[in-house]
């Protein structure tokens, strides 16, 4: 018996993910989604994190794909030159201009997985998403890391951050498709139940979909996330 029999009624009333239900998903949730990031086995990563994340983009301009309620926005952007938080959802990005950011801070909707709705006259030396690249489809990600990459400079500082599985911390994984796409049912304060896309890469298959342009990956682990990190030639 695989590992998704179990959950197979609940996965036929939830529906497919897709990009549109995702969205869907985080509106609803947004209110308490910060939530994730209180649990107690996860804090000493959290601040291990926190710590290091602003010193990658140091001086940069820097775009952030997918910044959601903004937890990692005032970490990361606090030694940067110029940051654009983005993101699709117009209730998510409430709650980060809600947020005390560092002044280099401003705010755009986009959708994180055409760009759609970013202007044509920002440029940008460095690239940020925390917990975006676990929702995007493996088949799908190289031509999305390809767009990501035509929007940065030569010499860009790229980085991800991400969920590590851990078993006796994350949402059970509930099916598995036929291009390795992994999949989680999650239940929503409503009762709602909703199929998320939850890709959970090793370093190796990672660093394998970035393409020709990036170069000096390093990925660090944590107990309960990894963060990647390359510069763009």
């Amino acid at each position: 018996m695989s590992e998704a029999s179990p959950a197979a009624p609940l996965a036929a009333q939830a529906g497919a993910a897709t990009p549109d239900t995702m969205r869907a998903y985080y509106v609803q949730r947004a209110a308490y989604y910060e939530r994730v990031y209180h649990k107690p086995e996860r804090q000493a990563d959290l601040r291990a994190m926190e710590a290091w994340i602003g010193g990658p983009f140091a001086g940069r301009r820097v775009l952030e794909v997918a910044a959601g309620t903004g937890w990692w926005t005032p970490h990361a952007a606090r030694q940067a030159a110029d940051w654009l938080a983005t993101d699709i959802n117009p209730q998510t990005l409430a709650l980060a201009r809600a947020k005390r950011m560092p002044p280099c801070v401003r705010f755009a909707e986009m959708d994180a997985y055409t760009f759609a709705g970013l202007g044509t006259g920002d440029r940008f030396d460095a690239a940020f998403a925390g917990c975006w690249w676990s929702h995007v489809d493996w088949q799908a990600l190289p031509g999305w890391l390809g767009r990501l990459h035509e929007r940065l400079a030569p010499g860009a500082r790229v980085v991800f951050l991400d969920n590590s599985f851990v078993q006796t911390s994350s949402t059970p994984i509930t099916r598995r498709d036929e291009a390795g796409n992994t999949y989680q049912l999650r239940t929503l304060d409503d009762g709602s139940v909703h199929e998320v896309l939850k890709n959970f890469p090793a370093p190796e298959a990672a660093i394998a979909c970035l393409g020709p342009r990036a170069v000096e990956p390093r990925w660090l682990a944590h107990t309960h996330y990894w963060i990647l990190s390359y510069l763009l030639k």
